[in-house]
């Protein structure tokens, strides 16, 4: 449907994971501290809430890597909620050792109190028998839930090891192996799908309750799947995979000025060949969920699709690899065929050619223009302002893999530091992250999206994530004090100046 002359396209919006929500028990989850979030957003006059992915995390603790495409993390449930369905008692949990740092999660503590926690929790509700039905409902309706169950299942008793460690009949999935696996894990596997109904439920009530009051959630799907997935342990078929279903290569990017050695992802790469054959059906099953979960989808690493980089399965870096022809448009023909105009927005970052370009445009998706990115003192950058070519596109003061602007800001120097002063109008170091915060909004741009980080204006310390590092990632944790009405007022303020409301 067109949009009419009169209708204001303008919004803006907070990028914040559900880790990062404060809470009294380790880490963000989608109890009371999530609602309150969407409260502050709409009093902050905000339309949008930006989130990582849901899935369960798997090594390093990154929603990029994860068991499961379709499942939720089980971290993200609020254990004060199943209080007060008399599935937990506030003793099962309040005296455990969630960790010390109200700024940061310690995901060694959450793993290690979590599922114990949520183990009650499923006891509790098989034996009050009240709920029954509508659990069976949803396992009945997402097939999905019974393979991840089992996959997760199989983890447990393998005390965490990669699908590919099992015995050989588990990782061949010979039929009997894997029948007498459900008939002997029953238990188990109905404890995972029990932890996909309540995530699924919580998730849904709190999306219904940022939609009530006007706010959008943007979610995020990665292109890739982690190897340790139950997606590539049930469909080799649908990867790049050798006959003991090992990986040939293995997906990440070419090194840089910011990675002399690249990013090694490691995750497997998809044969497209088989896709095409199957009518993408992966892809449209995966989108369509997603727009269930969201109301508009971020694809990331969309460049991908054009064409991808290729690492010899085995290296320790990504400096040795080359670059293939990706699916291109044919994929975006197909999934608008079957699903209709769903909103989506394309992360169009890294090393962008005029074949990547030409993709984007076709697919009429909105890319995204980081400013962090922007300020090369030629004045040419594609992601600055006076260079947008179009509103149809998301200007970000920097994403979950950017330091915060101010840090950001702290970092600059010489020609850069002078053309950012320069160009933002202001005097200071410490003026910057305003300043970029307002040229966000006042952009052409049809949404405008910054950090939390920035809104707050943390410094390094509070940076959601450094690329291909591991240990310090995705930590960070925001206070219930941070949320003050005076920093809502602040910003409703901007919102209303750059007619974002």
């Amino acid at each position: 449907m067109k949009k009419t002359k009169t209708e204001n396209t303008r919004s803006s919006g907070i990028i914040m994971h559900i880790s990062s929500l404060p809470d009294n028990y380790g880490i963000g989850r989608m109890g009371k501290s999530a609602y309150n979030f969407v409260d502050w957003l709409s009093l902050a006059g905000q339309k949008i809430w930006q989130i990582l992915p849901l899935s369960p995390t798997s090594f390093g603790d990154s929603p990029y890597q994860s068991f499961s495409v379709n499942a939720g993390n089980p971290y993200f449930i609020d254990l004060e909620l199943l209080t007060e369905e008399k599935l937990l008692k506030k003793s099962d949990y309040s005296g455990l050792d969630w960790g010390e740092s109200e700024t940061e999660v310690d995901y060694e503590k959450i793993f290690n109190n979590t599922f114990g926690v949520l183990k009650t929790a499923y006891r509790n509700f098989i034996g009050k028998g009240r709920g029954i039905d509508g659990f069976e409902a949803f396992k009945e309706k997402n097939p999905w839930v019974k393979s991840y169950g089992l996959f997760m299942a199989l983890k447990t008793e393998h005390n965490g090891a990669s699908w590919d460690l099992w015995e050989k009949d588990l990782v061949f999935r010979k039929e009997s192996a894997l029948k007498e696996a459900e008939k002997r894990l029953s238990e188990e596997i109905d404890f995972y799908a029990f932890l996909q109904y309540k995530f699924y439920e919580q998730w849904g009530n709190l999306k219904a309750y940022a939609n009530e009051k006007g706010i959008k959630i943007i979610g995020d799907i990665p292109i890739y799947v982690a190897y340790d997935s139950v997606e590539v342990w049930e469909q080799p078929e649908l990867f790049y995979l050798d006959e003991d279903k090992k990986p040939v290569e293995v997906a990440g990017c070419p090194p840089d000025c910011f990675s002399p050695t690249g990013q090694l992802w490691g995750n497997p790469l998809y044969n497209w060949d088989y896709h095409k054959q199957t009518g993408y059906k992966f892809w449209i099953d995966r989108i369509s969920a997603a727009s269930k979960l969201y109301d508009t989808i971020r694809i990331d690493h969309f460049r991908g699709f054009d064409s991808y980089y290729s690492i010899p399965y085995g290296n320790k870096d990504a400096v040795v690899g080359k670059w293939n022809k990706g699916v291109g448009i044919e994929l975006f023909k197909v999934v608008n065929a079957e699903l209709g105009n769903i909103d989506i927005i394309a992360e169009d970052l890294g090393f962008i050619t005029k074949s990547v370009e030409r993709l984007l445009k076709k697919s009429g998706y909105p890319g995204m223009k980081v400013l962090e990115f922007g300020f090369e003192p030629d004045g040419k950058s594609v992601y600055i302002p006076h260079n947008f070519k179009s509103s149809n596109c998301v200007c970000y003061t920097g994403t979950h893999d950017n330091d915060t602007a101010y840090g950001w800001a702290m970092s600059l120097k010489g020609d850069e530091l002078k053309y950012a002063k320069e160009y933002l109008g202001v005097k200071s170091k410490k003026a910057i992250p305003d300043g970029l915060i307002r040229l966000a909004w006042s952009s052409i741009a049809d949404r405008a999206i910054a950090q939390m980080q920035d809104i707050l204006g943390l410094g390094s310390e509070a940076r959601m994530n450094v690329p291909s590092t591991l240990g310090t990632n995705w930590k960070f944790r925001a206070t219930k004090e941070m949320f003050t009405e005076e920093l809502a007022v602040k910003l409703k303020t901007l919102t209303e100046i750059y007619n974002r409301i």
